[in-house]
């Protein structure tokens, strides 16, 4: 196990149904100089054909919106902690639910972290910052070869 270098590219895949939220992501990461890869998946269904393509590098880590269309982020979290070759990666839940009910289905699912967004850009910019210095500084994670 080890942490991710900072200098190389961090991939993240940003499973987001808003183009609002998908921009502010990136201007956080930007302002929060996280050096990455930041892979969009509009729905539940691109987030899982991208984890399972054999051609494509697993991320580093994954922001999961709860509330997609078609397959939810609730159905998405199940179907990688549930799926051997993917239970593994990190899974951050990044939604507005505020909902106790949500908080604790997904840590029954074996979330990592359940986040809830701020509304204010400077706040939001914040939560990446955290982000990053607990997931890339702080956590131990598994190589890419393991």
């Amino acid at each position: 196990m080890t942490t991710p270098s900072l200098h190389r590219p961090i991939e993240i895949l940003l499973v987001e149904d808003s183009p609002l939220d998908v921009r502010l992501t990136r201007e956080a990461l930007k302002e929060a100089r996280v050096t990455n890869e930041l892979h969009v998946a509009e729905n539940g269904e691109d987030a899982l054909a991208y984890l399972r393509d054999p051609n494509t590098a697993l991320p580093d880590l994954v922001l999961l919106d709860l509330n997609l269309p078609g397959i939810s982020g609730r159905d998405v979290l199940e179907q990688i902690k549930s799926d051997e070759a993917l239970a593994h990666l990190p899974v951050v839940i990044l939604t507005t639910s505020r909902s106790e009910q949500d908080i604790l289905a997904a840590y029954k699912q074996h979330t990592n972290c359940y986040i809830i967004k701020p509304l204010d850009l400077d706040q939001f910019v914040e939560v990446v910052r955290q982000i990053r210095t607990f997931w890339f500084t702080v956590v131990a994670l598994p190589t890419k070869e393991a």
